[in-house]
């Protein structure tokens, strides 16, 4: 029964599309200098608030979502991505998804942007955590209005891991915390406006006759 069931879902080829985009990305820069090194990630398209706002630079708020400073971090994210993108692909459809993921991801590097420029220190920021809390926000819609459960996910897994995120990075140092929440809130909007929840199938009425 458990191996039909993951048979008859559909493969999330945009969410293993993106995974492998990010691996690729990160290799090619470990190759060419190191993805630790905050000057070479500035000059391969990283966030960087003076040279987005003044330098009008707008492609890295894109690019830097396909960055990771170090094997750790991005580690960490393909892993959620993996675990959660694909029940996302599958409520939203391929196109869909692929949408709002970008739209996540863009958007809460805005919004970073936007709360850092108001501070005398801007850093150089890199990373598809906004993207992927926006995956976490988008689901936590999805299974609420689904009744609580979305495949083999439920509300109390997506508030824990909720919960577990906003916590580490609140609690540690060198963490966009704004992009963070802004992903988070922004997936949950967009998954408003994007999602769809199915039809509930009409049971048939069955009758039996000798033959």
């Amino acid at each position: 029964m458990i191996g039909l069931k993951w048979r008859n879902r559909k493969r999330a080829w945009v969410n293993s599309t993106l995974i492998v985009l990010n691996i690729m990305y990160f290799l090619y820069l470990e190759i060419a200098g190191s993805s630790e090194d905050t000057i070479f990630m500035l000059h391969h398209g990283a966030m960087y608030a003076p040279l987005i706002l003044e330098g009008h630079e707008y492609y890295r708020l894109l690019t830097s979502i396909f960055m990771h400073f170090g094997i750790h971090h991005i580690t960490n994210n393909m892993i959620i991505l993996f675990v959660l993108g694909d029940n996302m692909e599958r409520a939203l459809g391929s196109v869909k998804y692929l949408i709002f993921y970008l739209v996540c991801g863009i958007g809460a590097n805005v919004v970073s942007l936007l709360a850092e420029w108001n501070h005398s220190v801007q850093a150089v920021g890199a990373g598809a955590s906004g993207a992927i809390f926006g995956v976490i926000g988008g689901l936590f819609y999805v299974v609420t209005i689904n009744l609580g459960q979305l495949e083999d996910l439920n509300t109390m897994q997506l508030v824990f891991l909720i919960i577990i995120s906003l916590y580490h990075g609140f609690t540690s140092t060198g963490v966009d915390n704004v992009a963070h929440v802004g992903g988070l809130v922004l997936g949950m909007l967009l998954a408003a406006l994007l999602y769809r929840k199915p039809k509930p199938v009409p049971e048939r009425e069955y009758w039996w006759k000798k033959r």
